[in-house]
């Protein structure tokens, strides 16, 4: 995500991102959207009320963000086989 922030607003796949769908929707709880699921993210490593973009533009911020986000999600000892 942190290389579509630095496309700019301009491109498809920026627009694709950050973009709410249009036309009716189906029934039951709407679907998350990438963004939906950053922010939660954000707000569980303590950076809630940031913008995601602006700290996507900065990527040795946004490389420790998410590397405390992956860190929440794999347990210690999963993340060990995994860089095994």
């Amino acid at each position: 995500m942190g290389n579509v922030a630095h496309t700019g607003e301009r491109r498809g796949v920026y627009r694709v991102l950050v973009g709410k769908p249009e036309g009716k929707r189906p029934l039951g709880r709407p679907r998350s959207r990438w963004e939906d699921n950053t922010q939660m993210d954000l707000l569980e490593v303590g950076c809630g009320g940031m913008d995601w973009i602006d700290l996507a533009r900065d990527r040795d911020r946004w490389r420790g963000l998410v590397n405390e986000v992956m860190n929440l999600r794999v347990p210690y000892s999963m993340g060990d086989v995994l860089t095994s």
